[in-house]
């Protein structure tokens, strides 16, 4: 027994030595041309037992140098093996492979939703979230925050869709949730109490312009009850003018409304017109609802701004909502409410006698045909030769600012049946051209007041109330920026008339008592910023008897004139195609002003 203990573990080493010898020699076989016949390996044998034997086992004479060969050899074609798998794992656990290939799934889900595959949709954005898993990004890697803007896109688009499903099972009329929570009742009520006034005559002013609305939703296949918007943000006037600066049915601020096409100048603000900014509102109201993926939220951005409502969204620990009434309570308040206001006015609308509300009877939708007017008008003028009001023709223009078309080609809307009469009537009306604004711009100053800053500019606080639409209690506050009429200035200096006399090439003025830069330089026609850059002023503040210099050199785009016998200032200015005012400014001289023949004065080249 003790020798067969001794015999069987040389027998394995016996064996292990010849299957070595085997494979050792396999390399060089491989040259010969007849290729070697396989062989089925030994049974498996324990890896670390058979290294173990093969240490300790002594080769015989001659094979030594062979097998150093072979085992050379044999470790390139290991290493050279392994090199591929090597590269392939490193490549696997490439984060930079993990987010790219998140990047082109979204992608992919991109567009299969808009084919309306929304499965396959869905498929790629599970895949794209599944690669964002496996992205290990390095806490300082730049690419950090386009990890997670991806993931926040990832559950928009898939809130989304989720919600398009609704809506094409539901209708448009479930994709808004009326939910009849504590701040709507509350809402509810201050429209059956308080406002219920300025609630029922916005309701009849509404049907005037739903019918141009509703049409406009249909045709963009949004819901409905956005139609009712208008009555919260601006009780359905079209020159509601906010303290945020925004105007007209959706209230628009200026830079929205130069985004989605309406245009602003010195004749029109497209903002108030209805059909315009409705079309632009619905644009506006598509693009957030694909943002968010939901029309509360969307609502929300809509009154606030986009950007407002990702930060506060960005601002949670989780980068997407469940629920609207989450972020409620991290809004500000004006924009909170507005989405209680919005579900308590259609929950008022879609069951008034609940609430105890009754309806009035809508006006009739404002009905009208186009022409065309390429001189500027007067609308009251056109409406007296057409025998019509002159609120018929403002009700269905709202956008001409100054209730006067534009001195350029104009489609005018006439009530229905007056297009022909209209354009017969053209030529006998009046060119109108409105007057230029005239006013200041002043930021307002801690301890400052309305009447104060009236006083200063020699104006009524009426007249800033008026420019500002500043409201009974003429509140303002520290750096407000607001209009001043610059018409109180123009009376003063019209019973004190300004005057200049020349030094050199210079045109001199000597400040007088009462005097400041804003006056001066409304009165010679250019600006305080021009008079304080010419005479190096650090402020606003003058001493009687300073000499100010109003104009050096040539003025610009100006010719010599030489008087001749018989001439006028009227008469030169007229001819020279220059305003009067203008004239006399750039020359130093008054209408009492005396002129001689002989005299050199500035005129505007032609």
């Amino acid at each position: 027994m003790n020798k067969l203990r001794f015999t069987i573990p040389i027998v394995w080493m016996l064996v292990v030595f010849l299957l070595w010898g085997c494979t050792s020699r396999k390399p060089l076989e491989k040259a010969n041309t007849t290729p070697p016949q396989e062989t089925k390996p030994p049974a498996a044998q324990p890896e670390i037992k058979q290294e173990t034997d093969v240490k300790n086992t002594v080769p015989p004479d001659g094979e030594e140098n062979s097998q150093k060969n072979n085992n050379t050899i044999d470790e390139k074609e290991e290493h050279a093996a392994a090199l591929p798998v090597q590269e392939e794992k490193q490549k696997e656990d490439d984060p930079f492979e993990f987010l790219e290939g998140a990047i082109s799934a979204y992608h992919d889900a991109r567009l299969a939703w808009d084919k309306g595959d929304f499965e396959t949709a869905l498929a790629a954005l599970d895949e794209a979230y599944y690669l964002l898993l496996q992205t290990r990004l390095p806490e300082d890697s730049p690419f950090v925050q386009e990890k997670d803007d991806l993931r926040l896109l990832i559950a928009q688009r898939i809130q989304e869709i989720y919600v398009s499903r609704l809506s094409t099972a539901g209708g448009n009329h479930q994709t808004i949730p009326l939910v009849e929570n504590k701040y709507v009742l509350a809402e509810i009520k201050r429209f059956t109490t308080g406002e219920k006034k300025y609630f029922l005559e916005s309701y009849r002013r509404s049907g005037m312009y739903r019918p141009f609305i509703l049409k406009e939703l249909k045709n963009a296949g949004l819901p409905e009850e956005l139609s009712w918007l208008p009555m919260i943000e601006s009780w359905f006037k079209t020159n509601a003018y906010s303290r945020a600066r925004a105007l007209g049915l959706w209230q628009f601020i200026s830079s929205t409304g130069y985004r989605f096409g309406l245009k602003r100048d010195r004749y029109v603000d497209e903002r108030m017109d209805f059909i315009k900014a409705s079309k632009a509102a619905v644009r506006y109201l598509g693009e957030l609802h694909a943002m968010f993926g939901d029309w509360t939220t969307a609502l929300a951005g809509y009154n606030s701004g986009e950007f407002r409502v990702q930060r506060v969204i960005k601002a949670q620990r989780i980068n997407y909502l469940d629920n609207f009434w989450d972020l409620y309570l991290m809004l500000p308040r004006e924009t909170a409410r507005f989405i209680p206001r919005f579900i308590a006015t259609l929950l008022v609308l879609n069951d008034p006698e609940k609430y105890g509300v009754q309806l009035p009877d809508p006006l009739p939708p404002l009905k009208f045909e186009s022409v065309t007017v390429n001189k500027p008008v007067k609308l009251s003028a056109l409406a007296q030769s057409l025998g019509i009001k002159a609120s018929d023709l403002e009700i269905l223009n709202p956008e001409l600012r100054h209730k006067s078309t534009p001195d350029s080609s104009y489609q005018l809307r006439v009530p229905e049946g007056k297009g022909q009469n209209t354009l017969a009537s053209l030529a006998a009306v009046q060119r109108y051209v409105p007057p230029e604004a005239t006013y200041v711009i002043h930021y307002v100053r801690r301890g400052e007041t309305v009447s104060g800053i009236a006083g200063r500019y020699r104006t009524t606080v009426g007249a800033i109330a008026r420019l500002n639409r500043l409201r009974r209690n003429y509140l303002i506050r520290p750096g407000q920026r607001i209009k001043v009429p610059a018409r109180g200035a123009t009376r003063v200096s019209s019973s004190q008339p300004l005057s200049l006399h020349k030094q050199g090439k210079n045109l001199i003025y000597v400040v007088k008592r009462g005097d400041s830069l804003y006056r001066i330089a409304n009165a010679f026609n250019t600006s305080v910023q021009n008079i304080k850059i010419r005479n190096n002023l650090k402020n606003d503040r003058l001493s009687v008897g300073q000499k100010l210099v109003i104009q050096s050199g040539t003025p610009d785009n100006a010719m010599i004139y030489v008087v001749r016998s018989g001439d006028t200032p009227y008469e030169i200015a007229k001819k020279h195609r220059m305003n009067l005012s203008a004239f006399l400014s750039v020359n130093g001289i008054t209408r009492r002003s005396k002129i001689y023949p002989g005299q050199k004065v500035w005129v505007n080249k032609r």
